[in-house]
């Protein structure tokens, strides 16, 4: 912990060096689940090259260095600093929900910078923005980042505790924040839907709380414009209310919506995830009997 502030100090530049240095170590002499990376993104661009897709592989290394740089950076950085470097477009289309007295539920991706958009949305947002997150096993890891989540305001949310604060908060206008791109375990309940020429599985939490908090429902796009610099545009994927008998309008809507920011920029996405853990189960006979009708 004590490291990490340390290095918060340094300028971003300094700690792009470290990032290009972990880029080298990691993808290139470990090559650190490279075997899984390529796993992922071959059947999601079956029209590229071996060549092609290792050079998306590479960039995806090299920006998950500068990413690793950038979140130590943030922990010590200022408003001003931030706000440089991050251009957020459409923010009011928020603002306008939660002056109205409506909660927001904001959803992204492990794409691009997603740690700087929680700071980078609280200097433009009119109530603060609260990140749903699972926290680190790591302790000290885990506090750094909870503690520089929180620094522009919101309070980040252990995923465990969700409910009981939605719950709690109802009344009021809140700004929540879901990376929605994560795996559900085997024995929880998900969305199956085909993303990037697989079936994949989604959790299926985010309609529970649109419905819970009649919340519109918005995705954050994150583009990187060079090194250290970004533009976050957000854009409205679906209101209030919502379809009767239809538990998962929100999270197809929020699937379709990351597939084109992956395919619009592959280096972009967390490829080392293991986002395809386990396969989609043959549907039971019933199931099969149901579907033919």
């Amino acid at each position: 912990m004590s490291l990490l502030r340390l290095l918060s100090k340094l300028p971003l530049p300094s700690l792009h060096r470290l990032g290009t240095a972990l880029y080298f170590i990691a993808g290139r002499l470990l090559r650190w689940r490279r075997a899984l990376a390529l796993r992922n993104l071959a059947p999601a661009f079956p029209d590229k090259s071996e060549r092609e897709l290792a050079a998306i592989l590479d960039q995806s290394y090299r920006n998950l260095g500068d990413l690793v740089a950038e979140i130590i950076w943030a922990g010590g950085a200022s408003r001003a600093e931030l706000g440089e470097r991050v251009l957020v477009e459409n923010a009011d289309l928020i603002n306008d929900e939660t002056r109205a007295g409506r909660s927001v539920l904001l959803m992204t991706a492990h794409f691009c910078n997603w740690e700087w958009q929680v700071l980078a949305g609280n200097l433009h947002l009119d109530r603060p923005m609260s990140p749903v997150y699972k926290p680190q096993r790591v302790g000290a890891i885990d506090r750094f980042l909870r503690e520089t989540r929180s620094r522009f305001g919101g309070e980040p949310i252990p995923h465990k505790k969700l409910t009981r604060v939605l719950l709690r908060r109802r009344s009021e206008a809140q700004v929540y924040a879901m990376v929605a791109d994560q795996t559900p375990t085997v024995d929880e309940p998900k969305h199956w839907s085909r993303f990037l020429n697989r079936d994949t599985a989604f959790f299926v939490g985010a309609d529970a709380i649109a419905r819970i908090l009649q919340a519109p429902v918005f995705f954050v796009r994150m583009r990187r414009v060079e090194r250290g610099r970004y533009v976050m545009c957000v854009s409205k994927l679906t209101a209030p209310p919502y379809p009767k008998g239809e538990s998962t309008h929100v999270i197809e809507r929020y699937v379709r919506a990351l597939e084109d920011e992956v395919r619009a920029s592959p280096a972009d996405w967390l490829w080392i995830h293991n986002k395809w853990k386990y396969t989609r189960p043959a549907p039971s006979a019933k199931d099969a009997s149901a579907l033919s009708r």
